[in-house]
C-alpha cells in the first residue's frame, strides 16, 4: 500500500485524504479487476478513462475555471501512483493526457482555453502529445514534420512516431518545424482527430503495456487553422521541454505504483509458498531481497514527491524530475525482476502477475526521455549551476 505521508512532510488535508481514498476505491473496484483481461486482449480502457474524466479524476491540477481541480501536483501524483499499482496502461493515459493538454494551459491564448478546456478536462476529449519521430526519438530538436503557412492556414506534412493514444485520441498537440532555425523553428499545433489528412498507422505490438495505445500518426497535408497555432511560432521547442519535466514526474509516480504492486505480490507471496516445512518468508535470503525491494520504492516515491513539493512552490525542478523519473523506473525494473525471482519458476509464467509486470516496467525506462536522456539532463543542470 502506497505511503500517505513522508517523514517531516505536514499531514494531509481532508480534501487531500478524501481524494486518494476515492482513487483507491475506484482503482480497486474498477481497473484492477479489468487490467489483466484487457491486456491480454491489448483492449484499451476508453471506458474507464471516461469514467476517470466524470469523476473529475483527469483534470486535477487544472484551473477550476475550466473545469479543473486547481489541486497542487503532489496529490495527482499520487493519485497516478494509486492508478498505476492497480493498471498501468490507466496510469500511463491520464499521464500522457495531461502532457497533451499542458500546452494549451500553458500557452494557449483565453479564446482558445475557453474553446477547448472544458471538454479537454472532462474527460470527453482524450490527447495525445505528438514530438517523437522515427529518426528523432532522443534529439526530439531534429524533428522533420513541417508546416507551411498558407495565408490563414498551416499545411502540415510528416509523420510522428510511437504516440501513445495514437488512432484513439480526439484531439493531437502536434510539434512541427516552421522554419530550418534548428529548435527555434518549432511550432505547437493542435489538430483535432477529425482532421482531413490525418491517418494512423497500425498499433505497435509491444511487449508490455499492449491496453495502452501505441501508434504512428501520418499527417498528409492536414491543414491546421492559425488560430489552433498554441503560442507564437517558433516557441513549440520550449513548450515540448517544459511539458516533458511535468511529464517526467507522471512517469516516476506511475513506476513507483507499478513496482508497489509488484512488492505487494512478492511479499504476499512470500508469507503463503511454504518450502521446507515454513514459508520462505523465514529465509533470511529472500527477505534481504525483500528489504531491498521495499527500500527502493519508498526512495523513489520520496523523489517524486520532492521533485512534485518543488514544482507546487514554483522552484526549478527539471533536475529533481529527471533524478525522480531515472530512479523510478530503473526502480520499477529491478523490483519487478526481484519479484519473479520470489516466486521462482511460477514468476515466469502468465498465471502469475508479476510476469506482467516485468513486462510492463521495461517501457517506463524509455518513454518520456531514455533514462540515458534523463542523466544528461541531470549533468547538464549540475555542471551548468552557479556554485
Amino acid at each position: 500500500m502506497a505511503v500517505d505521508t513522508l517523514p517531516g512532510s505536514a499531514p494531509d488535508s481532508s480534501e487531500t485524504r478524501d481524494l486518494l481514498a476515492l482513487a483507491r476505491d475506484i482503482a480497486e473496484a474498477e481497473l484492477a479487476p479489468a487490467a489483466a483481461q484487457a491486456e491480454e486482449d491489448a483492449e484499451f480502457p476508453r471506458e474507464i478513462l471516461r469514467l476517470l474524466g466524470q469523476a473529475g479524476l483527469m483534470s486535477l491540477t487544472q484551473p477550476e475555471e475550466y473545469g479543473g481541480g486547481g489541486l497542487p501536483y503532489e496529490p495527482y501524483l499520487r493519485v497516478l501512483e494509486e492508478f498505476s499499482r492497480a493498471w498501468l496502461t490507466v496510469g500511463i493515459s491520464v499521464s500522457v493526457h495531461s502532457l497533451s493538454v499542458f500546452p494549451m494551459l500553458e500557452a494557449g491564448t483565453d479564446e482558445q482555453k475557453a474553446e477547448w478546456l472544458p471538454r479537454m478536462l472532462s474527460g470527453g476529449a482524450l490527447g495525445a502529445y505528438c514530438l517523437s519521430e522515427s529518426h528523432s526519438g532522443s534529439d526530439a530538436a531534429a524533428l522533420r514534420t513541417r508546416a507551411e503557412r498558407d495565408g490563414d492556414e498551416y499545411v502540415v506534412t510528416g509523420a510522428k512516431a510511437w504516440i501513445t493514444h495514437g488512432g484513439v485520441a480526439d484531439f493531437y498537440t502536434v510539434m512541427a518545424r516552421t522554419s530550418d532555425d534548428g529548435h527555434r523553428g518549432i511550432t505547437c499545433l493542435l489538430v483535432p482527430a477529425d482532421s482531413p489528412g490525418l491517418s494512423f498507422a497500425e498499433p505497435e505490438r509491444k511487449m508490455g503495456a499492449t491496453a495502452s495505445r501505441t501508434a504512428g500518426v501520418i499527417l498528409d497535408g492536414v491543414r491546421v487553422p492559425v488560430s489552433r497555432r498554441i503560442g507564437a511560432e517558433g516557441s513549440g521547442f520550449a513548450i515540448a521541454m517544459a511539458a516533458l519535466d511535468a511529464g517526467r514526474l507522471g512517469i516516476a509516480a506511475c513506476a513507483v505504483g507499478l513496482a508497489q504492486a509488484a512488492l505487494d505480490a512478492a511479499t504476499a507471496y512470500a508469507r503463503e509458498r511454504r518450502q521446507f516445512g515454513r514459508p520462505i518468508a523465514d529465509f533470511q535470503g529472500l527477505q534481504f531481497m525483500l528489504a531491498d525491494m521495499a527500500t527502493h520504492v519508498e526512495a523513489a516515491r520520496a523523489l517524486y514527491r520532492e521533485a512534485a513539493r518543488r514544482r507546487d512552490q514554483g522552484a526549478a525542478y527539471s533536475r529533481q524530475a529527471a533524478m525522480a523519473k531515472l530512479f523510478a523506473t530503473d526502480t520499477a525494473m529491478k523490483v519487478t525482476t526481484d519479484a519473479i525471482q520470489v516466486f521462482g519458476g511460477y514468476g515466469y509464467t502468465r498465471d502469475f502477475p508479476v510476469e506482467r509486470y516485468f513486462r510492463e516496467a521495461k517501457v517506463l525506462q524509455i518513454v518520456e526521455g531514455t533514462n540515458q536522456v534523463q542523466r544528461m539532463v541531470i549533468a547538464r543542470d549540475l555542471t551548468a549551476s552557479t556554485p
